[in-house]
């Protein structure tokens, strides 16, 4: 009865194997045209940065700034996504078994990984702007 089974899910575990894998990819991409984006934003306004630190600044403040407004791409990101996943979700039902397309603790757990990936991918450059000397750069 077993081999029944397996014989008979088999394509479905495959589809979910590769979707597994896809997703993880997607997921790393966008961790690194983050990265990408912040670490260039942050190179960009390095005077801005030296300017707010010689102002009062603190680093953790700078830190902050920073990655808030990663997280600010990223849920924009994030409710865009979960909006499509919620409209295609008849196309994927087919795949899925024994799981609810629009399961909410599976959506919880995607946005939860995307959100980590994202704090992750900002704290580099934010770090980097933190370490910022406002004199070296003013004088540039």
């Amino acid at each position: 009865m077993r081999e029944q089974v397996n014989r008979s899910t088999s394509a479905q575990k495959i589809m979910v194997m590769l979707l597994i894998v896809f997703g993880g990819v997607a997921l790393l991409l966008a961790a690194l045209g983050l990265y990408g984006v912040i670490s260039y934003t942050v190179s960009q306004s390095t005077r801005e940065l030296g300017l707010r630190t010689a102002l009062g600044a603190t680093p953790l403040r700078l830190m902050q700034f920073i990655v808030a407004s990663g997280l600010r791409l990223t849920a924009l990101g994030v409710v865009i996504g979960v909006m499509i996943a919620l409209g295609t979700t008849r196309l994927m039902g087919d795949l899925l078994f024994r799981v609810n397309p629009r399961d909410p603790i599976v959506i919880g757990i995607v946005v939860a990984l995307t959100l980590l990936s994202s704090l992750v991918a900002c704290l580099v450059p934010a770090w980097r702007a933190a370490q910022i000397d406002p004199g070296r750069t003013l004088r540039a």
